[in-house]
């Protein structure tokens, strides 16, 4: 079995295929498969980067519009929570977290509602 390598052990090849695979993540939401960079030179990774580059950055603003969207719904969801009979914001959070399939656990309900990760934690 091949020893693991430090990010610095590896070639410049081993690098871009590194990145390539992460970036292709970030732009389409899932690995790369059936995709053989093999054979591929660091003039086709750098191709691959221009065109996932901006792919990341549609896939970013796309993906704060519909936080928003989320944070949105959900803060009227928490007041409508209130005027149901929560007293305070405290008690309607836990009815909703109570009311989820997320078993206390609050960044699960930020990501099984589209908020922001950590949308929950209070600020140190």
């Amino acid at each position: 079995m091949e020893q693991f390598k430090s990010w610095e052990e590896l070639s410049a090849l081993e690098q871009a295929q590194c990145m390539y695979w992460d970036m292709y993540k970030d732009a389409y939401g899932v690995r790369p498969r059936g995709v053989d960079t093999s054979t591929w030179t660091l003039e086709d990774f750098d191709a691959e980067f221009k065109v996932l580059g901006p792919a990341i950055e549609q896939e970013d603003a796309q993906r704060k519009i519909a936080e928003d969207e989320a944070i949105e719904k959900f803060e009227q969801h928490v007041l409508n929570t209130i005027c149901m009979g929560a007293r305070d914001r405290e008690t309607a959070l836990n009815w909703i977290m109570d009311a989820s399939n997320a078993n206390g656990d609050w960044d699960y309900l930020c990501w099984d509602l589209g908020l922001p990760y950590h949308y929950f934690r209070k600020a140190a």
